[in-house]
């Protein structure tokens, strides 16, 4: 049995079980996107790969007429998935933003490597139609499912004029390399001039300037502002806001990104279940057109964060799990230009620590 073989028959034995993708290729040893890749040309098995033109910004621009699509963006630890049409996609160079009204995403096309369609038939015997990319080391950055609502015949166009059969996508080993961060001396040494900095922003985007500009990570700016502009709160903080935000209604954002991706929900939420899966706690709502599945134990660090501008502060939950990665963000809805609601920020007074509270 060829080596390719032996990837597919062992990948379909896994899916058989249940095993998610992402899981099964972990248990080969291989990234999702060599695995993926393996599945290309001509053979038998349940799942079907045929390689995209490298035209990404085209190609989700092409979907606009493909109607109601489920997006998907996971990192390790958490998966946003939101249905929508994709509208209003544009790009600047490397970065590209869909702001259709459900569709909402921030797209960095550098991280970008590799895409196919996919076509499998699932555990139960559904199919499943889908548009996968993935980065250089094989890790997914965006996905797009097709729904029952989905107009199949501009589906089928779209591949027609965007497959690549030929190419072929080569991805490297192991993980990517995380972004250099500085020293814990370097970081206390600028602490002063990076809190001056923090405090006289005049939009929150500004934010990731200063992170480049001190090279710090998101936790350690939290820390070096702690108690000024930044709070840190229990673990079950999450899981609190959203139990309350469902509660009393109160709109909030949802962000959760990829290397190459960053998906947003901007809404009520509604159903808030907890749920133990074979040793794991997954946070999840599940709304219609919105589904999010967080793992509740993987969270180390829960932060409020407070960030100045021209119309005033705007407040985010942010939550990191225990590689220091940071799993989803979470604010009050707002649109650009408005300050932020009131709601949201009665709905964060219970996660501060007392002493900030009472600040």
């Amino acid at each position: 049995m060829s080596h390719l073989e032996t990837i597919r028959e062992r990948f379909a034995a896994a899916r058989t079980k249940g095993v998610r993708s992402r899981d099964a290729a972990e248990h080969l040893a291989l990234s999702e996107g060599a695995v993926v890749a393996a599945h290309t040309g001509v053979h038998a098995y349940p799942m079907r790969a045929v390689p995209l033109q490298r035209e990404w910004l085209a190609i989700l621009k092409d979907l606009e007429a493909c109607g109601p699509l489920m997006a998907l963006t996971r990192n390790e630890t958490t998966v946003h998935e939101k249905a929508g049409v994709y509208q209003h996609l544009s790009a600047e160079g490397p970065v590209g933003l869909a702001v259709g009204e459900d569709i909402d995403l921030r797209l960095f096309f550098s991280h970008w490597h590799a895409g196919f369609v996919v076509k499998e038939v699932q555990a139960d015997g559904a199919p499943s139609a889908s548009l996968q990319f993935y980065d250089r080391w094989g890790t997914a950055v965006h996905k797009v499912y097709t729904r029952p609502q989905t107009n199949l015949v501009a589906w089928e166009q779209m591949l027609n004029r965007r497959i690549d059969p030929d190419l072929e996508f080569r991805f490297e080993t192991g993980r990517a390399p995380r972004a250099a961060r500085a020293s814990e001396e370097d970081a206390q040494a600028c602490a002063e001039a990076f809190a001056q900095a923090w405090s006289e922003m005049t939009d929150t985007h500004q934010f990731f300037g200063l992170l480049r500009k001190f090279g710090l990570e998101r936790q350690q700016a939290s820390s070096l502002v702690e108690g000024r502009f930044a709070h840190r709160v229990a673990p079950d903080a999450v899981r609190q806001m959203l139990l309350a935000a469902a509660l009393d209604g109160t709109p909030i954002m949802v962000f959760v990104g990829s290397p190459g991706c960053i998906q947003i929900h901007t809404g009520p939420v509604k159903r808030v279940e907890p749920m133990e899966v074979r040793g794991m706690t997954w946070l999840n709502v599940l709304d219609p057109g919105f589904n999010l599945h967080l793992r509740e134990d993987r969270i180390t660090q829960v932060w409020i964060v407070e960030k100045p501008g021209d119309h005033g502060t705007v407040t985010s939950l942010e939550v990191f799990d225990d590689q220091g990665e940071l799993m989803a963000m979470f604010f009050g809805a707002r649109k650009p230009g408005r300050p932020e609601l009131d709601a949201w920020r009665q709905l964060l007074e219970p996660l501060r620590p007392a002493s900030a509270a009472l600040a």
